[in-house]
């Protein structure tokens, strides 16, 4: 295919894809219930030509080429919010009190609807199946888990998967790619909910009763020995404890106190999530006890660190740099660099299949796009949206051209 050619195809969907992204924003979800963003991912597929198919609780798939040409790639976008108030000054501002798009899904669906009307356009040059994920719940980590065992990576039977994940607040241009060369490229992330029981009472005789916030206060300054001395020097986990709660009055010794936090490595065994695991509830059991009470810990929701393959990572940096680079956007690609803190539940697809994860820079801090992810002030430049999409086109076809 003329990369020239793709480019301004793509271009020339930029309004309507900036149109959907807004319309996502405006109108955020969470989770599983997500039934006005999966009518409207529904809707566009429909119009596009495509024959969307429902998949585990709130997922969609569609279909385009044929699996009996060749080998199937998966292309993949999430779709649920965060449950944030936002404070961003945008003219689309979220019309949904304590929701918003801060991590940039309503972009990552629109890339990937734009990226399907364009292959319906080009799909007569499809040498093999490209499989379209619009995947729920990523923000807990239970989207990529309900769509696996529903099926996602059979019938047809996925060979490789891709995903585009937009970046702002960083000082680079704006529609510029950012590709690890391979191996372990985020961390893992599991939960934790510690609960410390004790004997609450009257604030003003606190000998009768056995105060729950001393000891958690305790385990919370005794936990943080454990990345200091217990942890090896050249390996990677840290844990959080992001909550604390504990009472409801000044004047009253509460019977419990209670944490909850995240743990994260990037041992794609996950052998020092373990030791960090099995530490935190001995020593919120012991110390506990020290100070009469009771301590209970618990770990749900894991998500295994992100594991982009060489083979296609090599592959895809090879892609991207075909596309042209005198638009006006920066189509460079930027290759290399360490994993980074954050967790994506794409990495459960990277466990089974070759995958690559790749961000597209989407708001320069150089341009006044100071906020990160997950911040209610972060703002997203969709301008480069087209991009996006045409990255996701061009990479699904070499791959499936060069791997029959």
């Amino acid at each position: 295919m003329d990369t020239n050619i793709l480019i301004e195809q793509a271009e020339n969907i930029q309004t309507e894809l900036a149109g959907i992204r807004r319309t996502l924003h405006q109108h955020p979800e969470v989770g599983f219930d997500l039934p006005e963003t999966v009518a409207l991912v529904e809707k566009k597929l429909a119009e596009y030509g495509y024959q969307p198919k429902r998949m585990g609780k709130a997922g969609i798939v569609a279909l385009a080429g044929d699996p009996d040409k060749g080998r199937t790639i998966l292309l993949r976008a999430d779709m649920d919010a965060l449950p944030i108030e936002e404070e961003a000054d945008v003219e689309y501002k979220s019309l949904v009190k304590g929701k918003m798009h801060g991590c940039g899904h309503d972009m990552h669906t629109a890339m990937l609807l734009g990226a399907a009307k364009l292959i319906k356009e080009h799909e007569d040059e499809l040498e093999g199946c490209i499989k379209l994920e619009f995947q729920p719940a990523e923000e807990i980590f239970q989207g990529s888990p309900d769509m696996l065992s529903s099926g996602l990576l059979e019938d047809p039977k996925v060979d490789a998967a891709v995903m585009i994940h937009v970046t702002a607040g960083m000082p680079m241009p704006e529609g510029k790619f950012l590709i690890s060369g391979g191996g372990v490229t985020s961390t893992s992330c599991e939960q934790y909910h510690i609960t410390v029981k004790g004997k609450g009472g009257h604030g003003s005789v606190p000998h009768e009763s056995i105060d729950p916030i001393t000891a958690a206060a305790h385990i919370h300054i005794a936990l943080a020995e454990i990345n200091s001395r217990e942890i090896d020097p050249n390996s990677f986990g840290v844990f959080t404890t992001g909550c604390f709660k504990a009472g409801s009055a000044s004047n009253i010794i509460p019977d419990t106190a209670e944490m909850w936090g995240t743990i994260r490595t990037t041992d794609p065994d996950n052998k020092v999530g373990e030791l960090i695991k099995k530490r935190i509830s001995e020593i919120s059991e012991s110390v506990a006890r020290a100070y009469r009470c009771e301590a209970e810990a618990e770990f749900y929701d894991y998500c295994p660190c992100m594991f982009v393959d060489t083979a296609l990572a090599a592959d895809v940096l090879k892609y991207v740099g075909e596309l042209p680079n005198e638009r006006a956007v920066d189509l460079s690609v930027v290759s290399g660099g360490k994993a980074g803190g954050g967790s994506e539940d794409f990495a459960f697809v990277s466990h089974r299949v070759p995958t690559v994860s790749m961000f597209l820079t989407a708001g320069s801090s150089l341009n006044g796009y100071c906020y990160s992810q997950h911040n209610p002030k972060v703002r997203f430049d969709d301008s480069v949206l087209h991009i996006g999409s045409a990255a996701f086109v061009h990479i699904a076809l070499r791959w499936l051209e060069e791997h029959k």
